[in-house]
């Protein structure tokens, strides 16, 4: 597990993450609260780690001149997530999880449209044909942990679950079983668990 127990304030701030704010959130809808992590995979340029792109297309100051998949796929592109997830664990913020970042678009989930209403959203730099360092789940776990201390946290799930044949992360990858025996949370809060 992690060395570093992480814990969220009042204010929505992980304590224990590098804190880089970004400017793409806006408030919750009122009494909106955060009753469900979504786990998504982001590398930039696709397939390929490690660097500063991920962040910079956060903060908004992606070269987007830099490769072809930014100026065809990114450029003008407003999103953030509330965490990212290094390949080597380092837990980075952009938006405080009391407000609602850009990560999930249209979505559903159990009939329960526009996710980012009443979701966490959590990057893990990866992608969807190379599985995940050890490090990320034993950042990952805690970090749940301390999401579900602050928030009534009811369900994970993945941006594929909530955006079906639209998203396709966390991918194949993605260890579910890892993440429900790390977290020791109760089967209810995988409706989507993969065997």
């Amino acid at each position: 597990m992690n060395a570093v127990p992480f814990a969220v304030g009042d204010d929505g701030w992980a304590c224990g993450a590098r804190v880089r704010p970004s400017p793409n959130f806006e408030a919750r809808p009122p009494g909106a609260v955060p009753t469900l992590i979504v786990i998504h995979n982001i590398s930039l340029p696709p397939g390929q780690f490690g660097g500063t792109a991920i962040a910079d297309l956060f903060l908004n100051r992606l070269d987007c001149d830099a490769h072809p998949y930014y100026d065809a796929h990114l450029r003008g592109l407003r999103v953030s997530s509330h965490f990212l997830i290094r390949r080597d664990g380092v837990l980075e913020q952009f938006v405080s999880c009391a407000q609602r970042a850009w990560h999930a678009g249209v979505s559903n989930f159990f009939g329960r449209e526009r996710c980012n209403d009443f979701s966490i959203g959590i990057e893990l730099e990866g992608d969807d044909a190379s599985a995940f360092e050890a490090a990320q789940y034993e950042t990952l776990a805690p970090l749940v942990a301390a999401l579900c201390a602050r928030y009534p946290v009811e369900a994970l799930a993945g941006h594929s679950d909530i955006a079906p044949g639209r998203k396709t992360d966390p991918g194949p990858h993605f260890d579910w079983p890892r993440v429900r025996r790390d977290t020791a949370l109760a089967d209810r809060y995988f409706p989507y668990l993969r065997a």
